[in-house]
């Protein structure tokens, strides 16, 4: 048997088992804690909830309205310009969908997945590339909304900015470690 995987298998029931003995040792009043925890957290999600909406809806409208593709399509000659592979064109629905919504990213990856094979370099890269990057708008308009954050103008270029390398690493990765 091995240790680690039954570590692995044990760790999260035990810390979910040994917080509330360790506070109710303590003297903390574990039940009014979680009950006042879980209302905090009903209360942040109500008030995220219009930035939430507002976000998806708008993410929506770019997809439904072929903005996506149309922006897509322009990209395509830089890449060319830059030597990449033809099939890299690809990844870019990808590379614009993950800085907007993680949910619709995912989906993209999973089409592009599906499409080109899990180990391809199109699957592969898909798959680096959601791990390397963020949802940077959805950041900034849920959870800086939902604080009252109103100037983000520098989080969202070094979010976008770190977005960008994210997609360069994931190209690189890619490259070097697989072909």
């Amino acid at each position: 048997m091995n240790i680690i995987a039954e570590i692995s298998r044990w760790a999260i029931p035990l810390l979910l088992l040994l917080v509330p003995i360790v506070a109710y040792i303590r003297g903390v009043p574990v039940y009014e804690s979680f009950v006042e925890g879980a209302e905090e957290g009903f209360k942040t999600g109500v008030r995220i909830l219009p930035f939430l909406i507002g976000m998806l809806v708008a993410i929506r409208v770019f997809v439904d309205s072929g903005a996506l593709s149309i922006l897509s399509q322009w990209l395509r000659p830089l890449i060319n310009i830059l030597g990449l592979d033809p099939d890299f064109a690809a990844i870019i629905p990808l590379a614009i969908m993950r800085p907007l919504s993680g949910s619709g990213a995912l989906g993209v990856a999973t089409q592009l997945i599906n499409e080109y094979g899990p180990d391809s370099y199109i699957g592969r890269l898909a798959s680096t590339l959601q791990g390397s990057t963020d949802t940077t708008f959805f950041v900034l308009t849920v959870y800086f909304g939902s604080v009252g954050i109103k100037k983000y103008r520098y989080a969202l270029k070094l979010g976008l900015l770190a977005d960008l390398i994210g997609l360069i690493v994931s190209v690189w990765i890619v490259t070097k470690v697989f072909y």
